[in-house]
């Protein structure tokens, strides 16, 4: 095993384009921003990348997610599981001792210095300022040997042959695939009935004139960007890391968020970025809104079709006993090193 580097380049305080730091390197200052833990095995060509962080509070929800792939598949896939440091030997240690340690995967060490001076601290929910919200703005750094690749957040669970989700058609000039919150109408009873944010007017203020000189309409439906196939080739052709950190700065420097429930702090510069920028997801692909209350119902029929579950939301089934827990926790395997449990309210 061996580990490498890969580097992020912040420019000067200047106005040089990403474009050229090949000739003007030495101006760039290099932020070590992934530490990627690799075996000497050879890069295979029908690789299914799946990018999945694990933060040590959830590390549970990451292995059910991984387990469930797993599980339904015969594709060749490899994990790519990030993480801060202080939680990989965990990790590591869960997969060797129980089934899991048949998967391909290699553990990658994120370094939050990169945010620095990119996040506001004032969220409303503090949890969703957790580094690892961001580690998939910075894909292209950490899959750099395929040209497409699967994020995922956490608190999912794959139902379907993830092979179909990654032969998702990404439309020439399209940088990802996501699901719109609009494209289910069965799921628009619970939308309404919990209140859930589904417009862009939800997570931008539409008071700043940043906001107003983007002409988005305010009704816009949004997208759910825990669940998404990329062309990381499209995304570095046009910059897309360098606008989510632009948007990131601008949002320090003047509150451009909504404040609406909906906020959240990953999406709304998301939202801003891929506008018109990608292509629909077979819904089926990304069933959400488990984790938003206690009783939160789903119907038979959806549940019978979903190809992915998302408890996107307050109530994370290995926390909360809600109605469709059931559904992760066959899916969960207990810590072979007693360290994570589960105490359900």
């Amino acid at each position: 095993m061996k580990k490498t580097a890969l580097c992020h380049f912040t420019p000067p305080q200047t106005t040089l384009h990403y474009d050229d730091a090949a000739n003007k390197l030495s101006a760039y200052t290099c932020t070590n921003i992934f530490v990627i833990t690799v075996s000497d095995e050879e890069i295979e060509d029908d690789v299914i990348p799946v990018v999945i962080c694990a933060p040590r509070s959830r590390m549970g929800a990451t292995i059910a997610a991984i387990n469930s792939i797993f599980s339904n598949t015969e594709a060749n896939v490899m994990f790519f599981i990030v993480g801060l440091k202080n939680s990989l030997v965990h990790i590591r240690k869960w997969i060797e001792g129980t089934q899991l340690s048949e998967i391909h995967y290699r553990t990658v060490e994120f370094n939050p210095l990169v945010l620095k001076g990119k996040v506001r601290p004032d969220a409303a929910f503090p949890e969703l300022l957790h580094p690892l919200n961001f580690v998939r703005f910075y894909l292209p750094l950490l899959i750099q040997e395929y040209e497409k690749v699967i994020y995922l957040d956490d608190d999912v669970i794959v139902l379907g042959d993830i092979q179909e989700l990654y032969n998702t058609k990404i439309s020439k000039g399209h940088v990802a695939a996501f699901s719109q919150d609009c494209d289910l109408p069965t799921m628009q009873e619970i939308v309404h009935k919990v209140g859930i944010q589904n417009t862009y007017m939800g997570f931008l203020d539409y008071r700043k004139e940043p906001i107003k000189k983007l002409h988005i309409r305010p009704s816009t439906c949004t997208f759910n960007p825990g669940v998404f196939v990329a062309n990381l080739t499209e995304w570095r052709e046009q910059h897309i890391t360098k606008e989510l950190e632009k948007w990131m700065k601008k949002n320090v420097e003047e509150n451009i968020y909504s404040n609406n429930i909906g906020g959240g702090v990953a999406t709304p510069p998301m939202l801003i970025v891929f506008h018109e920028k990608f292509s629909p997801i077979n819904p089926y692909w990304h069933i959400r809104y488990l984790g938003w209350s206690t009783d939160n119902h789903i119907s038979e029929d959806i549940l019978r079709a979903a190809k992915l579950l998302h408890w996107n939301g307050r109530y994370k089934p290995w926390q909360y006993t809600n109605s469709h827990a059931d559904l992760w926790d066959r899916w969960f395997i207990p810590d072979p090193t007693g360290k994570f449990k589960m105490h359900k309210l």
